[in-house]
């Protein structure tokens, strides 16, 4: 086995290197027949060659193609129309009568009678008690102790020089002038004048209330019964009403009455001269000298004690004794008296008045209107499109006009140039050529409904 690997790799070597590794790399390093020189012998056998054929197809493809439709269409328009109407109404007239009714009132009667009530008071009792309790107190026990301490005080030094001062004063100067000086007096004068008083008092009337009205079932003279307003009878209630009285009297009013009163008086004028003054003005002068001192200090110091104390604490307590009372309680008992009384009652009749009045009636009518509308409409137009399809047919080529003479016939040349009847074949022409990829056949879009608006 491994000599066949060594008999291959050999006969590899030799076949690439008779040929330019330019060549070779146009194969992929394969055999090609560029490596062969122009004139060389025919092969003596039969040999398969592969021959590029280009087949034109035709496939079908549908496109859609929208084109612009108008069509009439109908919406319906309401239109306002009013119209006038009659209508007859009625309205209800009241009718006023009188009627004599009898009625009964009460008229209350106030007793007053004194009631002997008893009754539970609870009076407080208080009763004080002592109890012993101890308690504990810290007593403060203070100590003094003298301390040394050196303090730096600045002892004041003073100087005293004089000096020279000029000041200006203003010297007062009186002087009396006399003034005239009006003033004004206001003096009462007290006049008379009547007013109007408005006075009254409170006056209890009783006021005649009247009843309801209450819709009633009657018998007419007929005998059919009606519904008619019958109204109630009524009661007196008490008001309070308040009579005016005017009252007029004599009140007296009091005015000031302005009088101007001139007086001479004497006046003193002050007035000022200014005057000079030099003098001179002791200035003190202090300047500060430190010195050490030493003192002694009692520092205070305090501790406490802790002491037992006892003490006697009162307690007041507390204890509710029931009393019992009577006391005489006014009670005051009304009593109603029955009176009877006839009075007028008004009452209302309701009758029915026809009448007529007119109203609008407001109503749309509706109407069909045409419209004319654009829409797309879809169409689907089919159309041929060509591709090519390329594929490689395999072809038999065999060689023709074999000289007898040539060693690749059995014949052998001497100087290795075989002569062939015709022109030296090249295999050049016999070469694949790269087959080319082939397209993908397109799919036919789906048709759309040409129906169908877009």
């Amino acid at each position: 086995m491994k000599i066949n690997w060594a008999v291959m790799v050999v006969a590899l070597a030799t076949f690439c290197g008779s040929g330019s590794f330019a060549e070779a790399g146009n194969y992929c390093g394969a055999a090609g027949y560029n490596c062969c020189p122009t004139a060389a012998c025919q092969p003596s056998c039969c040999y398969t060659a592969c021959k590029v054929e280009r087949q034109t197809c035709y496939k079908t493809v549908y496109e859609t193609v929208y084109e612009q439709e108008e069509y009439t269409c109908h919406k319906t328009v309401y239109d306002r129309q009013v119209e006038d109407r009659q209508e007859t109404c009625y309205k209800t007239v009241m009718e006023q009568h009188e009627r004599d009714c009898t009625y009964t009132t009460c008229r209350p009667v106030y007793e007053t009678t004194q009631v002997e009530r008893r009754y539970t008071v609870c009076k407080p009792v208080w009763e004080t008690s002592y109890k012993q309790c101890n308690y504990t107190v810290r007593r403060p026990v203070w100590e003094t102790t003298e301390c040394e301490r050196t303090y730096t005080v600045c002892r004041p030094v003073w100087e005293t020089c004089e000096k020279e001062c000029r000041r200006t004063v203003m010297k007062r100067v009186v002087e009396t002038v006399n003034r005239e000086r009006c003033y004004t007096v206001r003096k009462p004068v007290t006049t008379y004048r009547t007013v109007t008083k408005q006075t009254g008092c409170w006056k209890t009337e009783q006021v005649y209330v009247p009843g309801p009205v209450q819709r009633r079932c009657v018998t007419d003279e007929c005998g059919c019964p009606r519904v008619c307003m019958v109204q109630c009878p009524g009661h007196y209630t008490c008001k309070r009403v308040w009579c005016p009285q005017t009252v007029q009297c004599q009140v007296p009013c009091t005015t000031y009455k302005c009088e101007v009163v001139r007086q001479s008086c004497p006046v003193q004028v002050c007035r000022y001269v200014p005057e000079t003054i030099v003098e001179k003005v002791p200035v003190r002068t202090c300047r500060m000298v430190r010195e050490q001192r030493t003192c002694k200090v009692p520092v205070r110091t305090c501790r406490w004690v802790c002491e037992t104390k006892s003490r006697q604490v009162p307690v007041r307590t507390c204890k509710m004794v029931r009393e019992e009372r009577v006391c005489t309680v006014p009670v005051r008992t009304c009593k109603m008296v029955t009176e009877t009384h006839v009075k007028k009652v008004p009452y209302c009749v309701a009758k029915k008045v026809p009448y007529t009045r007119t109203f609008q009636v407001c109503k749309m009518v509706p109407r069909q209107v045409a419209e004319t509308r654009t829409r797309c409409v879809a169409r689907c137009v089919p159309r041929q499109v060509a591709y090519e399809v390329c594929r490689m047919v395999p072809t038999t080529v065999c060689p023709t006009n074999c000289n007898s003479g040539c060693s690749s016939c059995g014949g052998g040349c001497a100087d290795g140039n075989c002569s062939v009847g015709g022109a030296p074949q090249t295999h050049e022409t016999e070469k694949p050529a790269p087959e080319p990829a082939p397209e993908p056949e397109a799919e036919p879009e789906a048709a759309p409904n040409p129906g169908a608006e877009a």
